[in-house]
């Protein structure tokens, strides 16, 4: 039976009725009550009435959703009746159409066995018709006859019949999608939620909100939802008040409380003299009432103001942007419209842009790349999508190129009405957001604030009920992408001049503005990415001297390689008043003299040229956080005694550096001090026992030889990797109850016998180990293990059960890896180990629960009985009986992968598609680090399939950087392995690169990846997973 979706539908309902019997009573009544709910009905009044059914009748029949058939005493009467039955049974047969019955002053056995008045009237309609047309007819009558339907003889009150009629055919018909909603993605889920607000099964008055910010769907939900429950209200009205004038004067709630009962009651014009009309009208009545895009609490009171004004069982539905507006006005339930997921926003796109769910061929990552820079939003997929519909390869590159920089004018429109709604000051938040704290902690920028005018508090508030900011659950401000390009939109119309803007980001701008000395005192913030522009240039020690009010400098970049290089002519003479400084590769050796930083909160200058900061005690009581990490000209840190609310020191890689200032063993609300690979740095001998201090970081310090006798018990992350220490007493261990990560490694350890027992990772990498140590093997809350580097290390045995994560690679001498099935490890490196017995090797394949698995290898192992050397492999496998893929089925992949000479980190992609080449789903799995080996090695891998009715999938595997996949081979999992498999839904341990390129500037859900390039070493780390998998710095790998 081919499918009724698949059909053009212009009718809700075809009656077929005999006019004389039901036409001017009955039929006439239901027609009203129909079109009260939204009903419509083929009427065949035009119709000439023939000896048989013609064309247009036969098409009518065809475009209806549901067939009526009115079977009153003559309808047998009438062979154009007869005909029409025959159609109707032949439209259920072919295309599934509903018939619906109505016994109108008939027996239903008259009808079934042709007797009584409405047999004799079949008789004589059959008089002279072939013996064929009679049981053609005869079958069709006894057929319709068996369809439970109203039986109007057994009704006494025929007008409460007609009522159950329309309702039942009203219901029948909005469970039948309406084409206007058809192709909306996750339209039915997102319904079914608002359904679940709208508690249908109550009988009180029932006001719910749908919020969500602009462009995000809430019109078409709200226009879907009235569509699919209008018909059960006979009173009912959709109110769009985008462009209504609003204001607390009488005579403008008078005009909107008009236009609703207008629209409500379908009169024109009512007039209204009191703003009680709405409660007299409707206080008794069952009405449905959706206002759309409420922006006014006064709207809310002239339309809706208590429940009272309406009758038991009335839904009112309101749409807006501001959730205070729904809470002032004590609406509880509230649905807050979401963003699309990844999966749901490409198909918005496609089918906007090619008319069908994903894809064309070859658009692909074209397709992704362009969804994500819309950032999900259903209008900008929309509008960007029609946009490219029929479009060349070369145009979407070349619009995606122009939407990284600027909003389409359609998009802009819509976002920017939110906006210019803000007071004065709340549009001001808004931009700083939009240029500056965008994914950062809400009491970051609180600080960062402080002394604006701002009011912070208030204004964040305000932007969040207004969606034009998300606060998450940890406190985190996340403005959407497209907002953000607004705001910086808006900056750029401020002035002509760059110099006299409020903000400043765009780096050619900032760089002209920098070197012609044309900023001005209306310039707040600069954020300069250097990587957006190439060659060197100079600027004059007097730059900013035309910029006092600038409190927020950033010259930053977000990659290594070619980059502007800025120099200056002379030594800097001016910076104004900041309170963020940050500045990478800074180019003088000490900060101005002129420079007063008492007012600074954040102090960030990596790989600068400083040799110094100032001199002097300096008034410090804003400063929390100084980064001066990798700044290898740096001889001394200032007195820092005035700098009490310092929380985070981090020197990281500064060589020069020879000894710190006694002060910071006073600082009582430090809780990160990283000292790493500061090799010339004399650890003073004092108490370090700081209740706040957090994490300490002092690995590859080559005079660090002991741990000092007392130290914090709050430490939660201790480093002290690839020192002369060999290994921790025992005392100290005792004393670190909340220590989580803790890393030891290095060739001097070549013994380890305590191990706080609150530890979950453990990093040994570059030990003298040749077993896991007792100590290691009784860890309950164990979740990774990195031993990458321990050459002399022999066997991995007695393994915590709690392992999720091991880094073993670089381990040559490594024999012998044993655990029992019981373990569920997600991650296991075994990259250039290549001493690993077989017994091992099958141990390890063998494994459930893999996402991620490197092991030298050469061939496929056996179990992957799905194997290929092309670009795709074809699975014909069913897994259930009904011979589909089920929603859980699950799979394992095995990749030969050719050697890697340089350091890569890659990234696997998996495509899965239907066998006519759907797009179903895409994973994708990383190395998780930077690394290379000398030969073939084998990548395993695993995941979910999605629910498809397909009998073959076709699944194509694909390496970055055109790294080259000899062979693969996949497996079908069974159900067994399946409930004991964690799978991978894709991204596992990915890295994402920040748009700030600091690892500090992140969000909740993105951690930031910043690979340092360094010297030395052969085993490069990814900082952005597992801790910066560990601290494993280069120099650290050899």
């Amino acid at each position: 039976m081919a499918s009724s979706s698949t059909r053009v539908r212009r009718y809700h309902v075809f009656p077929s009725f005999h006019g004389p019997d039901v036409r001017r009573k009955f039929l006439s009544h239901l027609h009203k009550l129909f079109a009260s709910k939204g009903v419509t009905v083929f009427k065949d009044q035009e119709i000439v009435r023939g000896q048989t059914i013609g064309p247009e009748l036969q098409q009518a029949i065809r475009e209806s959703r549901i067939s009526i058939v009115v079977l009153s005493r003559n309808y047998a009467s009438s062979s154009w009746c007869l005909d029409e039955l025959v159609e109707i049974l032949k439209c259920k047969d072919a295309w599934g159409q509903m018939v619906m019955t109505i016994f109108y002053d008939v027996d239903p056995s008259d009808v079934r066995i042709q007797i009584g008045d409405f047999g004799r009237a079949f008789e004589k309609t059959c008089e002279g018709k072939n013996e064929e047309e009679k049981q053609r007819w005869s079958a069709a009558l006894t057929y319709v006859s068996n369809i439970a339907g109203e039986h109007s003889l057994t009704w006494e009150d025929e007008a409460k019949m007609i009522e159950k009629i329309a309702a039942d055919v009203a219901n029948k018909v909005n469970v039948i999608p309406s084409l206007d909603f058809e192709g909306m993605v996750g339209m039915e889920a997102r319904l079914k939620k608002v359904n679940s607000y709208l508690h249908g099964e109550y009988n009180e008055v029932k006001m719910i909100g749908i919020q969500g910010p602009a462009g995000i769907g809430k019109t078409t939900i709200a226009r879907a939802l009235f569509n699919q429950i209008s018909a059960d209200f006979e009173l009912k009205c959709f109110i769009d008040l985008k462009e209504s004038y609003m204001s607390d004067c009488i005579d403008v709630k008078l005009c909107l409380q008009s236009q609703l009962l207008s629209k409500i009651l379908n009169q024109k014009d009512v007039k209204i003299n009191h703003l009680g009309a709405i409660k007299e009208w409707l206080q008794d009545q069952r009405v449905l009432i959706i206002l759309d895009d409420v922006d006014d609490l006064a709207q809310l009171d002239a339309l809706a103001k208590e429940p009272c004004w309406f009758g038991l069982g009335s839904r009112i539905v309101v749409t807006t942007e501001d959730r205070k507006i729904l809470k002032a006005h004590w609406v509880n339930d509230i649905y807050h419209v979401g963003y699309p997921s990844e999966e749901e926003a490409l198909e918005i796109l496609c089918l906007s842009a090619f008319q069908k769910s994903s894809p064309r061929d070859g658009f692909e990552e074209l397709a992704k790349k362009i969804s994500k820079i819309c950032g999900y939003l259903p209008l900008g997929l929309h509008v960007v999508g029609s946009s490219l519909r029929g479009e060349s390869r070369h145009e979407w590159e070349h619009q995606l190129s122009k939407l990284e920089n600027s909003l389409d004018r359609k998009i802009e429109d819509v976002l920017k009405v939110g906006y210019e709604k803000l007071l004065k000051k709340e549009k001001s938040l808004f931009l700083h957001i939009a240029f500056f704290f965008n994914n950062e902690a809400i009491d970051h920028v609180t600080t960062m604030l402080a002394e604006s005018n701002l009011d912070f508090r208030n204004g964040l508030k305000t932007l969040a009920d207004k969606s034009l900011v998300r606060i998450s659950t940890t406190g985190w401000i996340q403005m959407h992408r497209l907002l953000q390009q607004l705001g910086r939109q808006l900056v750029q119309q401020q002035s002509d001049d760059p110099g006299k803007r409020q903000f400043l980001v765009d780096a050619q701008d900032i760089r002209d503005a920098l070197v012609n000395e044309t900023g001005t005192g209306s310039v707040v913030g600069i954020s300069f990415d250097m990587s957006k522009i190439r060659g060197e240039f100079f600027i004059s020690g007097r730059a900013f001297e035309g910029m006092p009010s600038l409190r927020f400098l950033r010259i930053y970049r977000t990659y290594f390689g070619k980059y502007a290089t800025l120099d200056m002519s002379e030594d800097i003479r001016y910076l104004p008043c900041l309170r963020l400084l940050h500045w990478d590769s800074y180019p003088s050796k000490r900060l101005p003299l002129t420079f007063r930083p008492e007012c600074l909160i954040e102090l960030r200058m990596k790989f600068s040229k400083l040799e110094k900061l100032w001199v002097g005690i300096q008034p410090l009581s804003n400063l929390k956080k100084i980064n001066l990490g990798y700044s290898k000209r740096l001889k001394e840190i200032p007195n820092l005694s005035k700098a009490t609310n310092l929380e985070t020191l981090a020197l990281t890689y500064c060589t020069s550096l020879v000894e710190l200032p006694s002060s910071i063993w006073n600082l009582h609300k430090l809780k990160e001090l990283k000292m790493s690979d500061c090799r010339k740095l004399r650890l003073v001998p004092i108490n370090v026992n700081l209740e706040s201090l957090k994490e300490v970081d002092k690995s590859n310090s080559s005079r660090f030889v002991s741990a000092p006798p007392s130290v914090s018990m709050n430490i939660k992350y201790l480093n002290v990797g690839n020192t002369k220490m060999e290994e921790v007493d025992p005392s100290i261990v005792e004393r670190l109850p909340h220590l989580k990560w803790l890393r030891l490694g290095g060739r001097n350890v070549n013994r380890i016998t305590h191990v706080p027992e609150s530890v979950r990772h453990l990093n040994l990498s570059s030990s003298l180990i040749e077993m896991i140590p007792y100590c290691v093997i009784g860890l309950p809350q164990l979740e990774s293990l990195f031993v990458y580097n321990c050459r002399q290390l022999v066997s991995l045995e007695g393994l915590p059960l709690s392992l999720k994560y091991i880094d073993a690679s670089n381990c040559v001498s490594l024999e012998r890896v044993c655990f029992s099935f019981n373990y569920l490890i997600t991650h296991f490196m075994l990259r250039n180990c290549s001493n690993l017995d077989e017994e091992s090797r099958r141990v390890i394949i063998q494994q459930r629960g893999y996402n991620n698995v490197w092991l030298p290898g050469r061939e496929l192992p056996a179990e992957f009985n799905h194997k290929a050397t092309g670009n795709s492999i074809r699975i014909p496998m069913v897994v259930d009986g009904e011979g589909a893929f089920s929603a859980y089925s699950g799979f394992k992949a095995c990749l030969v992968l050719p050697p890697a000479k340089k350091y890569v980190l890659l990234v696997i992609t998996c495509r899965i598609r239907t066998k006519a080449g759907v797009f179903i789903k895409e994973l994708k799995w990383n190395s998780v680090n930077y690394f290379h080996y000398q030969t073939k090695h084998l990548f395993i891998c695993g995941g979910n399939l999605l629910d498809v009715t397909t009998r073959e999938i076709l699944l194509e595997f694909s390496c970055s950087d055109n790294h080259k996949i000899i062979a693969y081979g996949v497996r079908i999992l069974n159900e067994e392995e399946e409930s004991s498999t964690i799978s991978n839904d894709g991204n596992v341990g990915s890295c994402d690169y920040h748009a700030n390129g600091d690892e500090d500037y992140k969000s909740e859900a993105t951690q930031v990846s910043q690979f340092e390039n360094t010297k030395g070493g052969e085993y490069t780390c990814c900082w952005s997973w597992l801790k910066n998998i560990w601290s494993g710095e280069v120099n650290d790998m050899v």
